[in-house]
């Protein structure tokens, strides 16, 4: 069985996505995040920028392995907002992403059909204007060794060409670094069968 271990996300935040639909202005909005405070934060900074819209609805996902997701209607009718926008989410096969559409209503109800399909359709404009990348799940291992093996770990380090995301090279050393996850545990069995030095998964 091969190891899934990329996941796509977007490269940077696509704002102010137009979609009108009778006098009602949708505006779609992407970020790429990683955590609830970014999220929190995002909307905060729209309430504020469309302070005079009706309505701000959102869906996100985090995560790549165990995956935490939100859609919100705010105050929309149930399920007309949030799920048609995460719905989009889940066809463009994006995470670690928080999309947000703000509503100016324009003084005609587009009743619960139409504004499934405008709620959708401002999202997938928005996802389509947005560049989609795709990145490697990794998984960061702490090695710890006494400065006088610095050389057998620094080896490796060069050979497997790994990724050292911190290190603290004193008299005890320790490396941090960032293996992508479907050579995880060829890198790990390398570290730790090596005599006076451990590795263990942060």
């Amino acid at each position: 069985m091969t190891i899934k271990d990329t996941y796509n996300t977007i490269y940077k935040p696509v704002e102010a996505i137009l979609f009108k639909d009778k006098n009602s202005k949708f505006f779609g909005y992407a970020y790429p995040v990683s955590n609830e405070n970014e999220i929190k934060q995002h909307l905060e900074d729209l309430k504020k920028e469309h302070h005079s819209a009706r309505h701000w609805c959102y869906a996100y996902q985090l995560g790549t392995e165990s995956i935490t997701y939100r859609a919100n209607d705010d105050g929309e009718p149930n399920n007309s907002a949030g799920m048609p926008i995460y719905g989009q989410i889940q066809s463009f096969d994006v995470t670690n992403i928080l999309i947000v559409v703000v509503r100016y209503f324009g003084g005609v109800k587009l009743g619960v059909g139409g504004l499934i399909n405008a709620y959708k359709t401002t999202a997938q404009l928005t996802l389509e204007a947005s560049s989609i990348i795709e990145k490697t799940i990794n998984i960061e291992y702490l090695i710890k060794f006494e400065y006088k093996n610095m050389n057998t770990v620094m080896r490796i380090v060069k050979e497997k060409n790994l990724n050292i995301v911190d290190q603290k090279l004193e008299l005890d050393c320790q490396i941090k670094i960032s293996v992508r996850k479907k050579h995880a545990n060829t890198i790990f069995n390398l570290f730790n069968h090596l005599y006076e030095i451990t590795i263990s998964e942060i």
